[in-house]
């Protein structure tokens, strides 16, 4: 995918207040971004196919956190921050694999993904492949050290709700979001403490929806090669039980509108798969130029940080 847009310097911007999920200038109408997280869907518990306990589906296959975790996120539905891109909710349900499907009541679904130009929040100087915008231009108020990263808690049905935007992409990955499932702790501090890591994994997108978006505004400013789910590292071609969302479009005909994406994590409660740890290993992949040495940078949020003013449960 390549587009004509000049080059920019790549600099860090001020770290700013977490403000709400607005979308910045440059970015979406925000009546597109609202409608988009307007969910009527009935809530329903996620049960076997078959009475009793037991296993149910497959497990989910655990793979590498990336090059870009930080620990301490926010308890929050909205990690926008005011990032602009294509809306998009998430509804993830949890369940426990071992017993039936039943519902994992309580567990803590942590997410984090890069902006529409492929930046991560804490890193916002690492080169992103291809020529983009320095992240400082998207105009937005987002806080450098926390935007598109949060938590939710499982309800009685297992399931978490997230309002986020489409990722955007960065060499050599396609298009993803990373998922940490943990079960054991509380929520404290405006964070989640404790506990353990059950599951950690990657969210997918299918290649003909990601091409769409990316030839939208704001994606398009950011040229290169975009690397299919054919070619990715991590995805491993097993459809939903390796990551694959199930997306539906709020409006067929404009996909500016947003997206909503599901899927249901398979887990064992009592297992622990903390996944690989940063950089490239366990599959991830070597990272790009100015990425992480996997410590979190100056005023990036700690597991002891105090909860912002705008986090919101």
């Amino acid at each position: 995918m390549t587009g004509n847009h000049r080059n920019s310097s790549i600099t860090r911007r001020r770290a700013l207040a977490v403000t709400g999920g607005t979308v910045a200038a440059g970015g979406l109408a925000a009546t597109g971004y609202q409608s988009a997280f307007a969910d009527t869907t009935t809530e329903t518990t996620a049960t076997a196919s078959a009475a009793g306990t037991g296993a149910c589906m497959t497990l989910m296959s655990s793979v590498t956190e990336g090059p870009y975790y930080l620990d301490g996120a926010l308890v929050r539905k909205d990690i926008t921050e005011g990032k602009s891109g294509v809306p998009l909710t998430l509804r993830l349900t949890v369940v426990d694999a071992t017993d039936g499907c039943t519902p994992v009541k309580g567990a803590a679904v942590e997410i984090w993904h890069c902006d529409a130009w492929g930046y991560y929040s804490g890193y916002t100087t690492a080169n992103p492949g291809g020529s983009a915008p320095a992240e400082s231009e998207d105009g937005s108020t987002a806080n450098d050290a926390t935007y598109l990263r949060g938590y939710q808690i499982a309800n009685a049905n297992g399931v978490v709700r997230f309002e986020t935007i489409f990722p955007g992409w960065y060499t050599p990955r396609t298009c993803h979001i990373h998922v940490k499932v943990h079960t054991g702790g509380q929520k404290e501090d405006g964070t989640y403490e404790g506990g353990k890591v059950n599951y950690t994994g990657q969210l997918f997108f299918d290649d003909t929806i990601a091409e769409e978006i990316f030839a939208l505004q704001p994606y398009s400013r950011h040229s290169g090669s975009y690397t299919t789910l054919g070619n990715d590292m991590v995805y491993d071609g097993g459809g939903a039980s390796s990551g694959l969302l199930t997306l539906k479009a709020v409006h067929k005909a404009d996909p500016s509108k947003g997206y909503k994406g599901s899927i249901t994590f398979a887990i064992d409660p009592d297992a622990e798969n903390a996944g690989a740890g940063s950089g490239g290993g366990g599959g991830g992949g070597t990272p790009p130029s100015g990425a992480p040495t996997g410590m979190p940078p100056s005023g990036a949020p700690s597991e002891n940080a105090s909860p912002s003013a705008s986090a919101s449960s």
